[in-house]
């Protein structure tokens, strides 16, 4: 089975989490596209989503699903995403799109995580893709060496404002 495969696979196993006539917050990245390809031949059963960032937004109001901000709900019954690693304890690495900061946050509202991921994400121990870490423009030395002091080898993602209008530093 080839990743795209893997991807459609989980995409469709994952609208079972979908609840009927609530929102739905929805990611980011490539395996999240192929989740809202699939909630599009389900829209009539939702009343909306919330997208974690304009790429997520704009691919969903392509699909006509209606796109609220997390402002304007008041529960979000499950938020469905990828990862870019995932051990088998469940620690992950997100992020990667640069979209973390609003994954994080939609993630930390919603009442259910379901993380939906090919096999390639999957590994013993994390640490092969960067940690991206957003960060405000004005503090990008200050954090870059604080991120030192802890160990990590942090790089400007060069050519790349996150949705916040931030940065990112890619940690190794």
């Amino acid at each position: 089975m080839t990743q795209d495969e893997q991807k459609h696979l989980v995409a469709r196993e994952a609208i079972k989490y979908v609840v009927d006539d609530a929102y739905i917050g929805v990611g980011s990245g490539s395996t999240a596209n192929f989740f809202i390809d699939e909630l599009a031949k389900i829209k009539h059963r939702i009343k909306g989503t919330v997208a974690s960032s304009i790429k997520t937004a704009e691919r969903l109001k392509g699909h006509g699903i209606p796109v609220l901000e997390l402002t304007a709900i008041d529960v979000l019954p499950v938020y469905i995403d990828g990862a870019d690693e995932v051990t088998e304890h469940g620690a992950m690495i997100k992020g990667g799109g640069g979209a973390l900061t609003r994954e994080k946050i939609v993630a930390a509202v919603a009442q259910k995580f379901v993380c939906i991921v090919d096999q390639s994400k999957l590994v013993g121990v994390l640490g092969n893709f960067p940690l991206p870490v957003e960060v405000i423009p004005m503090a990008r030395s200050f954090a870059a060496h604080e991120l030192v002091k802890l160990g990590g080898h942090p790089q400007l993602r060069p050519n790349f404002i996150t949705d916040n209008g931030n940065i990112i530093l890619d940690v190794e």
